[in-house]
């Protein structure tokens, strides 16, 4: 028998097989062995080094998504923690989202009539029209749950789903595909232009155009390629910046720039200490970029970067938002920091006690 323990979550699996004639009699799996070749499976109890499953405790929440609203109110989503509102520029929370059945918040999006829509991992998306203190669920009309990304454009909300791109139509909050090209793909960011064409970065399947001109996507790849020349088929993260240039960020590709709406593509973090790109601002010249190892600043499109960690005793970022007007905001495994100057940073953590969750692939 050949077996391993695989760590999942903080929970540890037990795998393997015996090989009888080339058969498999057992297959064990955490905590348990199934006798398959019965026509009544037996369980037998096998050692497990681990806890029993259950909830995972940390002291800060894990933050994988931050918006701001038109009044200067920030909201975090964690990862198993749910959601939480800070009214004093992340100063002191307070946890919200009455009515979101689903703790694990992947994105979040604030339209320009003040309402926050939370996308989840399981539960598809909620939304808040009272700051955050009460939410209903909006998601019919998604056929996958998982939502990764939301991009509010005035009134016009779209979601990036395991299923391609939605948009919702607000006349009865229903969702309904953008168009076809993109099913069954998991869309992890979105972007849209000035001239209503809406960008959708995959995993696995590369960067998408959709035209309001076109009659459906259309791949861009010319010039999307790593260092080896591979095409970049991960895209984390898009940003259209003050001069309509297209800046998309890959899982370990680094960061890319387009200049003619995403025909043709170069390379700018050739200098970046780090390819895993988590959140990207733009700030006039200067761009802002978030890796998986701190985050660095280029004010030459890409030919220097600075590193800007100063204060930043976590340096795994997951989310970053902000402005030059508003400071900077990075949320991590471990909280939220925030930049006044663009070069320091300071923790902001005060209210964001994570407590107990469940582990994801568990809850229901």
């Amino acid at each position: 028998m050949t077996a391993q323990f695989v760590r999942v979550w903080g929970i540890s699996f037990l795998t393997g097989a015996v090989l009888v004639g080339g058969a498999v009699l057992f297959c064990a799996t955490r905590g348990e062995a199934v006798q398959l070749h019965s026509s009544s499976p037996t369980t037998l109890s096998v050692a497990d080094p681990s806890p029993s499953p259950g909830p995972f405790d940390q002291s800060i929440a894990s933050v994988q998504a931050l918006v701001m609203d038109s009044h200067g109110a920030i909201y975090a989503g964690s990862f198993g923690h749910g959601i939480f509102r800070s009214a004093d520029r992340g100063s002191t929370w307070v946890r919200v989202g009455g009515g979101v059945t689903d703790p694990f918040i992947l994105s979040l999006s604030c339209t320009k009539d003040g309402a926050i829509y939370a996308g989840t991992f399981r539960g598809g998306v909620f939304r808040s029209r009272d700051e955050g203190h009460s939410w209903q669920p909006v998601s019919t009309g998604l056929k996958r749950l998982e939502v990764k990304a939301l991009l509010a454009v005035d009134q016009e909300l779209f979601a990036g789903t395991g299923d391609g791109v939605y948009r919702l139509r607000q006349s009865d909050d229903h969702w309904i595909p953008v168009t076809s090209g993109l099913d069954d793909i998991l869309v992890h960011a979105l972007a849209r232009s000035s001239d209503g064409t809406l960008f959708a970065g995959t995993s696995g399947k590369g960067l998408f155009r959709f035209s309001p001109r076109s009659s459906g996507w259309v791949r861009l790849h010319h010039g999307l390629k790593d260092h080896e020349g591979m095409i970049e088929n991960f895209i984390r993260v898009l940003v259209v910046d003050h001069d309509q240039n297209i800046v998309a960020g890959t899982f370990d590709g680094g960061v890319f720039r387009s200049a003619d709406g995403g025909l043709t593509w170069r390379p700018i973090s050739r200098a970046l200490p780090n390819d895993s790109i988590r959140g990207i601002v733009s700030n006039n010249r200067t761009l802002v970029v978030a890796t998986g190892n701190g985050i660095f600043k280029t004010e030459d499109q890409g030919k220097q970067w600075i590193p800007v960690n100063k204060g930043l005793t976590n340096q795994a970022i997951q989310v970053l938002i902000g402005s030059k007007e508003t400071g900077l905001y990075a949320g991590t495994s471990s909280g939220v920091f925030r930049s006044d100057d663009g070069s320091s940073w300071i923790a902001v953590n005060e209210g964001l006690e994570a407590g107990i969750a469940p582990p994801p692939f568990l809850f229901r």
